[in-house]
């Protein structure tokens, strides 16, 4: 049996991979598998189907990749999901997933920032939420068993190879000892450790991070963290939220509180369309220098596209906007700022099957690292989700299948079993959820868009006074179930991951793509490296392969006009 550790994109395909390959497989999340992260995805899934531009091809896609990750992205995991991406469009396809089309019927795909041809399919800009529909049915007709309110709190471990998880229901309380061949990773990054953010509460705190490195595993990258552009600002409890790309892929402008068209300063060829990197970056330091709007952001405007292209290609952010603020966006811009969206680092994995360092134990989707480097390009995180799904899939089938006997560790079981009783039993005077925003407030104020040596050093400071608090916190669950032992888990997850973002922020003293180091304002060739973290061993250099030729054909330069720091 294989174990599934999220119910997202990732994990599904993951699922339904092993489920068609009759492999049995027991899949489980912390939220609604409905309600999972992949539901929030907007703007759309990259595929080089060369349908709407015929010169497109894999290996264009895959050097677009490579030059926007700042050459930090991974060769051949680029070269995997370039190469494997129409198959990936095949399979949602197969599925039952509609498209947006052309009117002869092909697949239709529009500009994103920072690709050179039209690539990014799209439902409307429920991209996401489709996908995740259409991966839930089709995990449903193949009877995959799904458990939605299991939250894992370690995996099991004996001599270097994972034999199973532990975990409760956050409802009830229910213990949950789960014994599997193999585990598949798939439980998101960790963009909920700052205070603004494009993830929802309880999600994306990093749960991934902190299991795989308590199993023995280890990060790579964990401080290139994608600032979106476009979070919007208000209502408080909604700050973060985002305002798909697509809606600057449509045409929309951004301005500052003078009214300037800023973007000319930062990449006047590509403007709007620039990277997320650089639109974030813009954002940013037109708000530092003043020129932002009263309540600390800029304008994104659509209201001079027709009424009909915003109902029928932005359908989600009109709805969005006109619940939360009550606001036309076919008549008002949008106050936006930079949000934290996506962690490009993740649990470091091998190429080829995203296998860890730990036998049996796999991590695919945000959990994972190799494919986007410094910048991400939009769309590339759902199609990354379709391919490694397939593989770990495959890959853990054929771990699972390859076993003679799985060696148990009855000291291991032990230990999480008395991890989850001496949290149930604090009762000390510091409360979870304060810990939990204490974290959020550190990495806001020391590692957020731009950072510096003084500031993350007092981050760090910060962090071992939050530990130093979380020996004395109080878990009291209640009639209304488990949360607070789950938040006492997130905080945990999100600690772990905040210092592995510090001490390799600290480390990487360079600015490149998503990482501006403002005592650092340029690229370190001796830095084009990707860094690894653990507790053991703080942070080491990973080399990066050589990129094929085939690809290196038809990279451009990288540039860093426009990219600014303060």
């Amino acid at each position: 049996m294989v174990l599934v550790i999220g119910t997202g994109g990732a994990g599904l395909r993951a699922s339904i991979e092993l489920a068609e390959a009759g492999v049995d497989v027991l899949t489980v999340g912390k939220r609604p598998k409905e309600d999972a992260h992949t539901a929030l995805a907007a703007g759309g899934i990259n595929a080089a189907l060369a349908t709407m531009d015929p010169e497109d091809s894999w290996q264009q896609h895959a050097a677009d990749t490579l030059k926007e990750s700042y050459l930090l992205a991974d060769p051949r995991t680029v070269e995997i999901v370039t190469q494997g991406a129409a198959l990936g469009i095949d399979d949602l396809e197969r599925y039952g997933m509609a498209f947006a089309r052309e009117e002869d019927g092909r697949i239709s795909q529009r500009f994103f920032g920072a690709h050179k041809f039209r690539r990014t399919a799209f439902a409307g800009d429920y991209t996401g939420l489709e996908i995740q529909r259409t991966l839930v049915r089709r995990a449903s007709q193949l009877q995959v068993r799904m458990l939605d309110s299991v939250y894992i709190t370690r995996l099991l471990v004996h001599d270097g190879a994972v034999f199973g998880a532990y975990g409760f229901d956050i409802n009830d309380g229910t213990r949950y000892l789960i014994h599997a061949d193999a585990v598949i990773l798939a439980a998101g990054g960790h963009t909920r450790i700052w205070r603004r953010t494009s993830s929802r509460r309880d999600e994306n705190t990093g749960d991934s991070f902190r299991l795989a490195v308590e199993a023995g595993g280890r990060l790579r990258d964990p401080e290139l963290v994608q600032f979106h552009p476009s979070g919007i600002i208000e209502p408080e409890n909604a700050a973060g939220t985002l305002v798909s790309e697509a809606a600057r892929g449509e045409g929309g402008i951004l301005r500052n509180a003078l009214g300037e068209r800023f973007m000319s300063r930062y990449d006047p060829e590509r403007m709007e369309l620039s990277t997320r990197d650089r639109v974030a970056l813009a954002s940013y330091t037109e708000i530092r220098e003043g020129r932002g709007t009263p309540k600390g952001g800029v304008w994104l405007d659509v209201s001079h596209l027709p009424r009909q292209t915003i109902m029928s290609r932005l359908p989600r952010v009109y709805q969005t906007l006109l619940d939360l603020q009550m606001l036309d966006i076919t008549r008002d811009p949008i106050e936006i700022a930079p949000t934290a969206h996506y962690s490009m680092g993740g649990v470091w994995v091998s190429p080829e099957d995203h296998s860890t360092d730990v036998r049996g134990l796999y991590a695919i989707g945000e959990a994972s690292s190799g494919l986007h480097g410094a910048n991400r390009l939009g769309g590339n995180s759902l199609i990354e989700l379709l391919v490694f799904g397939r593989i770990a899939g495959q890959a853990a089938a054929a771990y699972s299948k390859g076993l003679t006997a799985q060696p148990r560790s009855a000291v291991a079981e032990a230990e999480a079993r008395f991890e989850i009783d001496g949290l149930l039993a604090a009762d000390g005077p510091e409360n979870v959820r304060a810990l939990q925003r204490a974290i959020r407030n550190t990495m806001t104020e020391h590692a957020g868009v731009v950072r510096d040596e003084e500031g993350l050093r007092a981050g760090l400071a910060e962090l071992a006074e939050i530990d130093a608090r979380m020996e004395n916190v109080g878990i009291h669950p209640d009639i209304a179930g488990f949360q607070d032992l789950a938040h006492a888990f997130d905080l945990k997850s999100a600690a772990l991951a905040a210092r592995a973002t510090i001490e390799a922020a600290i480390e990487r003293r360079e600015t490149r793509g998503c990482h501006n180091r403002s005592d650092y304002p340029d690229m370190d060739p001796a830095l084009q490296v990707n860094l690894v973290w653990s507790p053991k061993t703080g942070v080491t250099r990973e080399s990066i392969a050589p990129i094929p030729d085939e690809i290196a054909a038809v990279m451009e330069e990288v540039s860093t006009e426009g990219k600014l720091v303060e």
